[in-house]
């Protein structure tokens, strides 16, 4: 479930859609209906995400009708949605994969309904379109700033994962491949699913403090994760690592900010002009404009403890849509 081989040619790609501006077409497509489905409507990411694509399709055309809806990260429950966006005659399926591959049958049977299925944040075989984060390069980012600041490039390290999303897999391949370029690095753990909330983070995190005595560092897959982390560690009086994450959310940039905060860096992503993207990309497959290449990945950018305040998370704004 690692990203295409064009990998590399992707990247000057999306450099290039980065700098597109947010234009309205001046013909409206004859789009009415689009169907959302992400990972989970619980993690305040996905809640920025569906307002991407809310206000891309509005910009568009105000009438149009924007469900989203939530998997649990449960395919059976995703592939139910699918069948019931393609029953309710939806023009745009916007699809947050919880399987990359299994999601396939669903994706081939909603375009064989004459549907644009529009991937976003995660892979998606099969999918007209899919717009994500360069999330090796996010896992890359993490866990160079982990080696960077162990003495030495010695020490003990955790990965706190989640769910088996592509996001997620590559986010964890990434930082494993940095850390074995240094031998000194010992990875203790890397199985635990905390969930990718925050729920999960401050219970695996509780599990994993009381396994090990000693800790240098630990990088969580997501920042919710990585604050359920940080808040076990206050809650047993552990303070002798650091936590890097994903996701340059409003409520990390809060902890970086926070002298006694664990979490002291994380790789930011644009949910907002990711998703939008996506959404625009998708209008214009079903106006008969197909893009150069089925995948755009963007560029993540590590927000740390130092430049955190020049960063304004997750804009909304229609200027940061790329």
């Amino acid at each position: 479930m690692s990203v295409p081989s064009s990998r590399q040619r992707l990247i000057g790609l999306s450099t290039c859609l980065a700098a597109a501006v947010f234009v309205v077409p001046s013909i409206a497509a004859d789009i009415k209906k689009v169907g959302v489905t992400v990972g989970s409507l619980g993690n305040p990411y996905y809640a920025v995400t569906d307002k991407g694509i809310s206000d891309s399709a509005h910009a568009l055309d105000p009438s149009v009708q924007v469900t989203a809806v939530s998997a649990d990260y449960d395919l059976g429950k995703q592939f139910n949605q699918i069948e019931n966006f393609i029953a309710s005659g939806v023009n745009i399926i916007m699809l947050n994969a919880v399987d990359p591959v299994a999601i396939a049958p669903a994706v081939a049977k909603a375009k064989a309904a004459g549907i644009v299925v529009a991937g976003f944040d995660v892979a998606a075989q099969g999918a007209d379109i899919t717009v994500m984060t360069d999330n090796v390069k996010a896992g890359e980012e993490a866990c160079q700033y982990i080696v960077d600041h162990l003495p030495g490039a010695k020490g003990d390290v955790i990965i706190l994962n989640g769910p088996s999303i592509s996001a997620i897999v590559d986010r964890v391949a990434g930082c494993k491949k940095v850390l074995k370029l240094h031998p000194d690095i010992h990875i203790m753990s890397s199985d635990q699913n905390a969930s990718a909330s925050r729920e999960g983070g401050l219970a695996k995190g509780t599990g994993l403090l009381t396994r090990y005595p000693k800790i240098d560092a630990i990088f969580a897959i997501n920042d919710p994760t990585a604050i359920g982390m940080d808040l076990a560690a206050r809650q047993l009086h552990r303070n002798e690592f650091i936590i890097t994450s994903v996701d340059g959310s409003p409520d990390v940039a809060v902890s970086l900010r926070t002298p006694s905060s664990l979490i002291k860096a994380s790789a930011a992503q644009d949910p907002y002009g990711m998703a939008a993207r996506s959404y625009q990309l998708a209008e214009g497959i079903v106006q008969g404009r197909r893009p150069p290449s089925s995948v755009v990945l963007i560029e993540p950018k590590l927000i740390t403890s130092v430049n955190v305040t020049n960063y304004t998370p997750w804009s909304t704004a229609p200027a940061a849509v790329k």
